[in-house]
Formats: C-alpha cells, structure tokens, sequence
C-alpha cells in the first residue's frame, strides 16, 4: 500500500481515485490535475446539456426548477440565473466551518466526479476546482446543515459560492473574502454559472465522503495502534499469551481477528516478562483474553467502510445524469446518502469499541484487585497520593459518551421540500459523528498508554519476571518516557496526558511501529 505521503501528484478521470490518493491531496496537499479523456468526456457532456437548453425539452435542474419547483418551467435566457440562484440561496450552512482537510476533500470529489462526463457542467468549472486546490483556495464551509439526501445541498452550495468570487475562503492561512482569495490565488472566478451547474456542484455525496473518508482513515490507524498499545497493557498485567495462538483464530474464520492475533503475537515477541509469567493463570478476563475478537471485529468493520468508500470515490452523485450515447436525460436518486450513511455510522460504533475495551484495559491496572501484583491506582505512597485514580475516570467518560454518540444517525428520516424529498439519510450527520467518536477514543487510548508505561515501570520494579520488554513494546515506552517521566509522587498530570494525546494523534507511533515490526497489520 502506498503511503499517501509518498504521492505527488494524482490525475483525475472519474474513476480510478483511490483512498490514498485522497488522503494525499486533501491531507498532504498533492497537485491535481484532469487527463485528456476527462476533458474530452466533459467536453462532450456539456455539449448535450447546451443541445438540451437550446431544443427547450424537459429536463429537471435545465428546463425546470428544483425539488418541489421541478414542474415549474424556466426559459433558455433564464437558465443561467436559475444555477446561479441555486447556490446563493442552498448556502444555508451554520456552525463552526470544516476543517482544510475535509474542504479540500469535498472540491476533490466533486472535481472527480464531474470528470466523468455525465453531469453536463462545462470543463471550466472543473479546472477551477483544480487550480484551487492546486493554489491552496480552501473555501469556508460550515458544518452543520445537510440532511445527506438531494446531495449535501448546503455544504456544497458554500463551496460553490467562491467560484463565484463570493462566500468565504482560506488562503495562504488567512480568512479572506472568496474574492480576494481567488484574486490572491491568480484563479478568475465565474460571473456565472450555466444551465445544469448549480445541481452539477451541489447535488452529491461529497461532504459526507470527504469527512467520512478522512475519518475512516484516522480511525484504521487508531484499530492499529490500539493493537500496540493492548501489548504494552498485556505485558504491565503479565497477560497469558494462549488465547492468541493462531489456531485458536483460525478454528473460527474470521479475517480481523486472525489479524489483529497475529499481531500480538508479533508485538509481545521476545518479551522476558512474558515469557517468565505464562502459566500464572489459566485465563485472563475478556478485555485481554477477547482482545482480537474484539479489535478483530472493528477491523472487519472498517474492511466493509473502505469497500463502500472506495466505490463512492468514483462516484457520480448528482442529478439528473446526460448520457451522451443516446442522449437520455435521467432523474434519479445517485445523490441519497444511505450507501454512505450507514457505513459511517457503522465506523463510528466500530470506533467506540476500541475505546470501551480499552477503558477497561486500562480499569485493570489502577485496581490492584484486577491487577496481579500492581499496587492500588499505580502509586508507591497511596493515601496521600491518588495516582492514576482519576485517569480512570476521564477515560471512562469519554467512552461512555461515545455510546451516546454511536446511536446511529440513518435510522432517522425528515421530510422537506414540501416532501418531495421525504426520506433522507442524514449521512453527514453520520460522517461528522463518527469524528466525534474517534477523537475520544484517541484519548482513551492515550490514557491506556500514559497509564501502561507507569505500570510497566512497577513491573519492572517488582522484579517478579524479569525485567525485559519485548522490542515493539520497549519502542513505545521508551518514546513515551521522552516527554513523560515516571510518577512517583502527585503532580500536575494534565500536560503528561497533553503531551502523549499529541503523540497519539501525531501519527509518530505508528511510523516507530513500521520499523521495529515491519509486518504489522
């Protein structure tokens, strides 16, 4: 798998993006640009919409009005007008804006699909998506406002506006109007758009793919390292290391969890205290025992959302579609969000599971009655001192608000434009819900780590099975001992908590992984 760092440029044709590539440009800011059989393909596309106009046939969003006004007839010298109004009154978003990330994600997809030649906008519209995200125009989008059903109207209509040189943008890391910032950039903005472009920007999937996607992501890096951090748990509470042979996972089938077995085999490799402490008991409680088929299930949840994403990618999302070959205008639904809605709420309660079994991980090494050996709450002068008690504590509140948040989003519906769009899929809901969710559980994870390196020091201490590590656990000890030194008394614990949620989120610990234990899945 190539690393979306390692990608410097990727070429659009609608249907061959892959998610490293996404990650490349909306992440790691790669340059875009459009092959020739796109632009013949839009070319071609825009060809038929303006034969459509000209002939005055009905056809939605050309000849007609939009959701409940589709009956409604417009006139060829009012078409324009009718795009343009499209996007100035959709741009109904509130709440704080999405992240760089995600806005550069969403004018991708949208470039991407278009680039199909299926959607009737001109080439123009398509290359000025390009050079905006190739010149660092970033458009201010607010999050909250799509019901992820006749496309993300809203989010996509505050894209939208900078092409027109209105709205909001970033640039160069300042909040400009988009005029300027399109002006700064060297990009000509539109004095208008042309019949079939405002549904051409605004009906898709686009903003719940893009935050989706990046989630998705973040939240397979997350499953791996939660993988790590479990072998640095085991190995504090002298784990039996059994119930992770291979043939134990093999007699039952399923991928994730033969995987993430296999991973802590590999992660607690070589471990003098392992190897010393087998046969202390003969089983451990679930949260170290079912480790992989907990984190085996999450990742088999998350090999179902990368399938559904890798399609919605090469998506085309808007209607209705022009097909060139016979010249048949269709009105459909490609832009429903329920193909993605329900895969991103299955990402977030996936997510939630790696943090409820690592709260409960972690609750195993600050009780000395779970904790075979340790004393109470990992301090040496208990009583005046509490340790990691409360740790505990913030650990278990944000997985247990992530219960809350894992109540799923596409199991609710409301209708609107008249109820012309009565069911809809609330699948940026979704999206951005499942953001919510895998930043706790980052947190959660800190947590389990910050508190792991205190108890493997105790361990140490204790002497009872050695005191060697194996090399994969050692590697993030030793990293986390960088920036947070041992406990021995109460002190100020939020900037150790501080320091190693940012290494968490850094991405670093994954990358000492991939060089001491290159085969990790």
């Amino acid at each position: 798998m190539e690393h979306p760092k390692t990608i410097r440029t990727v070429a659009l044709d609608g249907k061959s993006l892959t998610l490293e590539q996404f990650i490349a440009v909306a992440r790691f800011g790669a340059k875009v640009s459009l092959t020739e059989e796109a632009r013949q393909a839009l070319a071609r596309s825009r060809a038929l919409a303006d034969k459509i106009s000209s002939e005055k046939r009905v056809a939605y969003g050309i000849t007609t009005g939009f959701g409940d006004f589709a009956t409604v007839a417009v006139s060829e010298d009012m078409s324009n007008q009718l795009s343009t109004n499209l996007i100035l009154s959709h741009c109904t978003g509130t709440g704080d804006p999405y992240s760089v990330e995600q806005a550069r994600g969403m004018m991708l997809l949208r470039a991407n699909a278009l680039c199909r030649g299926i959607s009737g906008v001109r080439p123009v519209l398509v290359e000025m998506l390009t050079e905006m995200l190739n010149r660092g125009v970033t458009p201010v989008i607010p999050q909250k406002g799509s019901l992820g059903a006749s496309g993300d109207l809203a989010p996509l209509s505050h894209m939208g506006l900078v092409l027109l040189g209105r709205g909001q943008a970033w640039y160069e890391g300042e909040l400009l109007s988009g005029a300027e910032a399109m002006k700064k950039a060297g990009i000509p903005v539109l004095e208008t758009l042309v019949s079939k472009e405002g549904l051409g920007i605004t009906n898709g999937t686009c903003a719940m793919t893009s935050v989706g996607t990046l989630h998705y992501y973040d939240t397979l890096q997350a499953a791996r390292l939660a993988d790590a951090v479990s072998a640095m748990t085991i190995t504090a509470l002298t784990g039996q290391l059994n119930a992770f042979q291979e043939r134990m996972h093999t007699a039952r089938g399923h991928k994730g969890q033969i995987t993430v077995a296999k991973n802590i085999r590999m992660l607690t490799e070589n471990s003098e205290i392992l190897a010393r402490c087998q046969g202390a008991r003969v089983q451990d409680a679930y949260a170290l025992r079912c480790i992989p088929q907990v984190h085996g299930a999450v990742r088999d949840a998350l090999a179902y959302v990368r399938e559904k994403i890798e399609i919605e990618l090469n998506a085309v999302t808007d209607n209705p579609l022009l097909f060139c070959e016979d010249e048949a205008v269709i009105s459909g639904g490609n832009f429903h969000g329920e193909p993605m809605a329900l895969p991103f709420d299955f990402l977030g309660i996936a997510c939630s599971e790696l943090a409820s079994i690592s709260e409960r991980r972690l609750e195993r090494m600050v009780n000395a009655a779970l904790s075979n050996g340790l004393p109470p709450f990992l301090t040496t002068q208990g009583g005046v001192n509490s340790g990691f008690m409360i740790v505990q504590y913030s650990a278990a509140s944000m997985a247990s608000e992530n219960k809350v948040l894992a109540h799923p989003a596409c199991v609710d519906s409301i209708p609107s434009s008249a109820n012309q769009e009565d069911f809809v899929s609330m699948g940026t809901t979704a999206a951005r819900k499942a953001g919510s969710i895998l930043e706790n559980t980052r947190s959660v994870l800190a947590f389990e780590l910050l508190t792991a390196c205190q108890a493997l020091d105790l361990r140490r201490r204790e002497g009872k099975y050695g005191t060697g590590f194996s090399p994969a656990v050692d590697a993030l000890y030793r990293r986390v001992r960088q920036d947070v030194s041992f406990m021995e008394l109460d002190r100020e614990i939020w900037p150790d908590i501080k320091a190693v949620e940012a290494l968490v989120r850094s991405g670093e610990l994954a990358e000492i992984l991939e060089s001491v234990v290159p085969a990790l899945e």
